[in-house]
């Protein structure tokens, strides 16, 4: 099963159950073309915190009120469209000076940022006769400032996704003329287009520590978590994300650990209904228990505050959204899963989910659903996560041991996951745990009965899974033998049971079914 028991002050990272190999994690967020609308981001999945694309220009949404707003609808706003057969370096060549003149752009009006900018830009030495892809600044045309100051955001949204004008952007002031834009605007969309620059230049490993050591950068970031705007919370999580998978992720946890902040998460984890926001936080929770020295320092603070619960929340009101809204958040199911499977293969995190009745409820609830086998693709990570809670609460095996619907879907779910090893293994795992139970309790006729004329209906998925296996599969041939033998066990008392009774032809498949498990047993 899952591997062995750490201490609960020193969390382990997340275990396996797959023999094959340790649990790795995923790659550093790389820097990514502009382009990926959120569709395409969404169908994949847990969506990494890359480098995003600037969004269309839109009327401001105000914060207000006691919920988050959502935007779902925001297309991808695109000055320019590289090849695809291009490099992201050889599609964006800009000259130096245009990008000052951007950033120029952006800085508040009457700040003090004016005069140091000025001081501080590198002078333009570039070549005029070079012409830059970029013709003219938005300010040549009649648009108004504010279509002026979001059009030169989102061409520097786009632009810092290059590392070259990354280190061009971070020389000339573009944090500090970020950060007066966070401290002071009263847009969401000024903060959006501030967040969404800053997520993308925090993914250029060699410029972290520098943009970490700029003062009051990351106490600013930290408080954009309690804006009410979705998508300044989607750029704030991806930023988070970012950050944290790089060398300077201790200090940015460090600010995160106050009650407060952690609170101010977990509340954003069970309001929201963006499918975006969902998964740029996953996104960002994942990056935490991706990492050793993450999780030893804020696990234990998000449990106690009630990440669990948080959690178990998100699971339950996804699956009673009425079918319509499950239709517009295709992906967003297995999405929450795959977070609470990386989740319950922490054991401190695992064993806080033994204690909460609610959770195994609904997973054995998802099991037992005659929809499981139109929506197989959630079946994996539920087993996966029932064998993890399992491993840390024995004493559960007892309460799931008489539920033979339970059982007898769990039967039904071998064919559904051939090719997934792990999820494999989880379940003939739970299987052996309950099987065992059931063979060491004391069955009177009618218990001996229902057992009997399960595995007589069902053997033939047994059969079908058994001839999978490889010499390789060592563990899981443990716990089959372990299943083999108290089916043997039914059988043999079955066969006893109803020999002086008839029913030739049921008590002939009981003997088939006892002579295949003691042949596979020798």
């Amino acid at each position: 099963m899952a591997g062995g028991a750490g201490k609960d002050d020193e969390p382990e990272p997340p275990r396996e159950l797959d023999a094959a190999g340790e649990r790795t994690s995923p790659d550093h967020h790389a820097p990514a073309l502009p382009g990926a609308s959120e569709e395409e981001e969404g169908a994949s999945g847990a969506v990494e915190a890359g480098q995003d694309d600037a969004p269309e220009p839109e009327d401001d949404q105000e914060e207000g009120g006691d919920t988050m707003e959502d935007e779902e609808d925001a297309t991808t706003h695109l000055p320019f469209a590289p090849a695809e057969e291009e490099s992201l370096e050889e599609t964006i060549k800009v000259d130096p000076s245009y990008t000052i003149s951007l950033i120029r752009q952006l800085i508040p009006k009457g700040s003090s940022l004016e005069k140091e900018f000025g001081d501080s830009t590198q002078p333009d030495n570039t070549d005029r006769s070079e012409k830059s892809d970029k013709q003219g600044l938005p300010e040549e045309r009649s648009v108004s400032p504010k279509d002026q100051w979001e059009e030169c955001g989102y061409i520097l949204w786009e632009l810092a996704a290059s590392t070259p004008q990354a280190e061009l952007m971070i020389n000339n002031l573009v944090i500090e003329v970020l950060l007066e834009n966070l401290r002071t605007a009263n847009s969401s969309r000024v903060k959006e287009i501030c967040l969404g620059i800053m997520a993308n230049l925090v993914c250029h490993e060699s410029l972290v520590a520098a943009i970490s050591l700029k003062n009051g950068l990351i106490a600013t970031v930290v408080e954009q978590l309690f804006l009410k705007h979705v998508k300044c919370l989607s750029e704030t999580f991806r930023l988070l994300a970012a950050i944290l998978q790089s060398s300077a992720s201790v200090s940015w946890a460090q600010a995160l650990l106050p009650d407060e902040i952690l609170s101010r998460i977990l509340l954003i984890v069970g309001k929201t209904d963006s499918t975006t926001l969902l998964e740029k936080i996953i996104d960002f929770l994942s990056t935490v228990i991706d990492n050793r020295d993450l999780i030893a320092m804020l696990i234990q603070p998000l449990l106690k505050l009630g990440l669990v619960d948080r959690v178990i929340g998100l699971l339950t009101n996804e699956i009673d959204r009425p079918p319509d809204e499950k239709l517009d958040r295709k992906g967003s199911l297995d999405l929450i899963l795959h977070f609470m499977l990386e989740l319950s293969a922490i054991h401190c995190v695992s064993k806080a989910m033994t204690s909460n009745d609610r959770l195994m409820k609904v997973l054995v609830n998802m099991i037992k659903s005659p929809d499981k086998v139109e929506v197989a693709s959630y079946c994996a990570s539920v087993v996966i996560v029932i064998s993890n809670i399992l491993t840390d609460g024995k004493h559960l095996v007892p309460k799931i041991s008489r539920d033979l619907p339970f059982l007898e879907s769990l039967l039904e779910v071998l064919p559904e996951i051939p090719d997934d090893d792990q999820a494999r293994y989880a379940l003939w795992s739970i299987l052996s745990c309950i099987l065992a139970q059931v063979q060491g309790t004391e069955l009177n006729s009618s218990s001996l009965d229902q057992f009997a004329s399960l595995f007589l209906g069902k053997f033939g998925l047994i059969k079908a899974d058994l001839e999978k296996l490889t010499p390789e599969d060592a563990l899981l041939k443990g716990w089959i033998s372990t299943c083999l033998k108290a089916i043997s066990f039914f059988m043999v008392r079955w066969i006893e049971e109803k020999s002086s009774r008839g029913n030739e032809d049921a008590i002939d498949n009981a003997r088939e079914v006892l002579s295949y498990c003691q042949n596979a047993l020798c």
